[in-house]
């Protein structure tokens, strides 16, 4: 039988770096959206309690989906054990600027 998949998922969020795992990561309906569900976190059954999992374990109480633009994601990896959920600062404090998409084209005529 094989294993259920399991994706780790690195993505930006108001200024700092999450790392997530989910069983299932794909491109949803809305456009520019990576679509994640069937977050995985710990054991709640271990004496020893990891604080920064325990925060996103509380951030993502209750969601059975969430989307992440398509911009902010980092890296998405399939992986064979889970590791530990966090939340880092970005390196350098620099903030994540989207980048422009428009599909308007200074300068040229609508006509």
């Amino acid at each position: 039988m094989a294993a259920a998949q399991l994706f780790r998922i690195v993505f930006v969020n108001q200024g700092k770096v999450y790392e997530v795992y989910a069983r299932k990561v794909g491109q949803g309906g809305m456009l520019g959206f990576v679509d994640v569900e069937g977050l995985v976190f710990g054991e709640r059954t271990t004496v020893v309690v990891d604080p920064a999992e325990e925060r996103l374990s509380t951030e993502f109480a209750g969601v059975k989906r969430f989307h992440v633009p398509l911009h902010s994601v980092i890296r998405i990896d399939e992986v064979e054990k889970r590791g530990p959920a966090r939340i880092v600062p970005l390196e350098g404090g620099a903030t994540v600027t989207p980048f422009p998409v428009s599909g308007f084209v200074p300068g040229k005529d609508s006509h």
